[in-house]
């Protein structure tokens, strides 16, 4: 099992296969109590130290990020030191190599066999070998004056391709999909992948 950086992200085209989707669906949840009656403001985004280290990449997610907090009615400060609030975000991508020798039980010479996520029915031989990717992107927002924090949500998904920055940015307008409103509950949101095209670093 080996974990992505955004890094990896950043310089990567479109792979084989994700071409043809048309939306991305991923499991959102969200958190929080946002305070009845106040509009969302404007927003400036903080960088962890860890973050700051990697200006370019972290350019390209703040810019996946960029069309999920306007669609929420954020809209970006001229002026970080007179935002509303500040915002944090986070995305990892990691990656998990099934071997059909991982366990007997799940070779595929034969029709019937266990299916793992990504191997697809059928006879073959050699056994196969696949990827999964599992996905997921997170953004916390904070009062600027008083740093606590108001909202909170979540995205995940997992896909036998790794995707690129459209996929991160259809995952965030996923998880602010439900602001102002928090939905604890894992539910599925559906964004096209069309809609995300626009985010730009």
């Amino acid at each position: 099992m080996s974990t992505f950086r955004i890094a990896a992200l950043a310089a990567a085209t479109l792979l084989t296969g994700c071409a043809a989707m048309n939306r991305v669906d991923s499991e959102v949840m969200s958190f929080g109590e946002w305070p009845a009656g106040r509009a969302p403001g404007t927003y400036a985004i903080e960088r962890l130290p860890s973050q700051q280290a990697r200006g370019p990449q972290q350019a390209s997610l703040e810019g996946a990020a960029r069309n999920a907090l306007e669609q929420a009615g954020f809209k970006p400060a001229a002026d970080a030191a007179g935002a509303d609030v500040v915002v944090q975000l986070g995305a990892r991508i990691t990656r998990t190599d099934f071997s059909p020798w991982d366990d007997p039980f799940w070779w595929r010479w034969g029709p019937g066999y266990w299916r793992r996520p990504g191997w697809r029915t059928g006879w073959a031989w050699p056994p196969h070998y696949e990827s999964v990717y599992d996905r997921e992107v997170g953004v916390l927002i904070r009062d600027r004056k008083s740093g606590t924090p108001l909202y909170e949500a979540r995205a995940s998904n997992d896909s036998n391709v790794m995707g690129d920055m459209a996929t991160l940015s259809a995952m965030f307008q996923a998880a602010l999909k439900d602001f102002p409103n928090a939905v604890p509950t894992p539910h599925r949101i559906a964004v096209q992948l069309d809609a995300a095209a626009d985010s730009k670093p």
